[in-house]
């Protein structure tokens, strides 16, 4: 939606925009995604206002966390190798569509990836073997835990990063050049 220009980087549907999909459904707005004829349901599928700050919520937690690490570590989006993406959530999201609305860091897409249920394979692994369940105390003694709702910034970071992508959209510079092409500008 905000690729097509539905949304604004607020969150809010432009209103403006003529088309009947976009409709007042008393005092939200939402969009229609399929008409009751054409589910199994009769009932229109759409995306509400509502749905749209939700996933803002998710997205920014989410984004103030891998911030507030690489501001602990004292680490520019540049100088991430990797993001991976796990457990359900990992296997059901667009990295691209991810980016575009401010998930994680504009990093390139060839460094995300799709790592799985770790979790489940991880607590397997140190079941059955003696020196997995060595390598994972190991790391357990070097892992320094960080309290990302302590830190001083955090509230103020999560709300800028509510936006789509950012308040500060200079933070993602490919995906701003992108969605200016689309937009023509």
């Amino acid at each position: 939606m905000l690729k097509a220009g539905l949304i604004d980087s607020s969150g809010r549907f432009i209103t403006e925009i003529d088309t009947p999909r976009l409709r007042r459904n008393g005092n939200s707005v939402e969009f229609v995604i399929a008409w009751k004829d054409e589910t199994s349901n009769a009932y229109d599928i759409v995306v509400t206002q509502s749905d749209v700050r939700e996933i803002q919520l998710a997205k920014a937690a989410i984004y103030t966390g891998a911030s507030i690490l690489m501001k602990h570590r004292k680490i520019q989006p540049d100088d991430v190798q990797r993001i991976y993406l796990a457990g359900a959530f990992g296997n059901y999201v667009d990295p691209q569509n991810a980016k575009v609305i401010g998930m994680y860091p504009d990093v390139p897409l060839e460094r995300v990836e799709f790592v799985g249920n770790t979790a489940g394979s991880g607590a397997r692994m140190t079941l059955l073997s003696m020196d997995e369940r060595k390598t994972a105390e190991d790391l357990a003694k070097r892992i320094e835990y960080v309290e990302l709702g302590a830190d001083p910034d955090f509230q103020d970071e999560f709300i800028r990063a509510t936006y789509l992508p950012h308040r500060e959209p200079e933070r993602f510079p490919s995906v701003m050049a992108m969605l200016e092409r689309r937009m023509g500008n």
